[in-house]
């Protein structure tokens, strides 16, 4: 059991590691370079900046699935932390984070599209360019709403998630509270990009929970780890229940 004890601090070390990773890169995939190259509602400037600034585009491509990669091992590492609190609960959690990183793999192929269409291939010359231009902003925006869906199960992720840090015994309390909160924002951020039309991004009071939770935790768990003795309680009376 020492040995596993062992073990578990570098897991929940390493998933530390991993989810910062994810938070860092998500900055410039998902805020920094769309800001700097999207315009929204001209579909004309938008191209002709993804087109002048085509390395950038491909990098965030590129920076994207490595964060995917990222999520589907820090899915497996989340599973083995909080498995002894209850088996059942961390496999959905785990399975709805993969879930989530799947779709948003396959809403990758959007950012392929935009590249194929402004690739300036001779297929394409039945278009356009206006024509082009805009199917270049429909695939952005669909884009959008594929990433909302991915959301959709990533806020089943971090509320059981959050439920499993409150109940786990070896890690703080708030920080299980965070998640449930964030979960919520997650849950009304994305459902109001399915049912209001125009919807952009929600306001700050839903936005600051969820980077609190994003950030403490898997601060904490580089910084502290699990606690041990908790965590071989819960893994012991785990075993014996099997």
């Amino acid at each position: 059991m020492e040995e596993n004890t062992k073990s578990i601090q570098k897991t929940a070390r390493t998933a530390g590691i991993l989810y910062l990773l994810i938070a860092v890169l998500s900055i410039p995939v998902h805020f920094l370079i769309p800001a700097q190259l999207i315009v929204a509602g001209d579909a004309a400037t938008t191209a002709n900046n993804i087109m002048a600034s085509e390395g950038l585009f491909r990098m965030s491509i590129a920076a994207e699935l490595v964060l995917l990669l990222t999520e589907i091992v820090l899915s497996v590492l989340l599973y083995l932390l909080f498995k002894p609190v209850n088996k059942t609960l961390s496999l959905v959690a785990a399975v709805s984070r993969l879930a989530m990183t799947t779709i948003h793999g396959v809403n990758l192929l959007t950012r392929f599209i935009v590249l194929l269409l402004l690739s300036g291939a001779s297929y394409l010359a039945v278009f356009a360019p206006d024509q082009l231009q805009a199917l270049v902003m429909v695939f952005l925006e669909a884009y959008d709403y594929g990433f909302t869906i991915g959301i959709v199960f990533f806020f089943l992720h971090t509320l059981i998630l959050g439920y499993l840090i409150f109940k786990s015994g070896y890690f703080p309390r708030i920080l299980g509270v965070l998640f449930i909160i964030a979960s919520l924002g997650y849950l009304i951020d994305s459902f109001s990009h399915v049912l209001i039309p125009n919807y952009t991004k929600g306001p700050v009071y839903l936005a600051l929970p969820i980077a609190i939770a994003e950030i403490a935790f898997p601060l904490w768990l580089l910084i502290k780890g699990v606690n041990a003795e908790q965590w071989k309680k819960r893994a012991t009376v785990s075993e014996h229940e099997e």
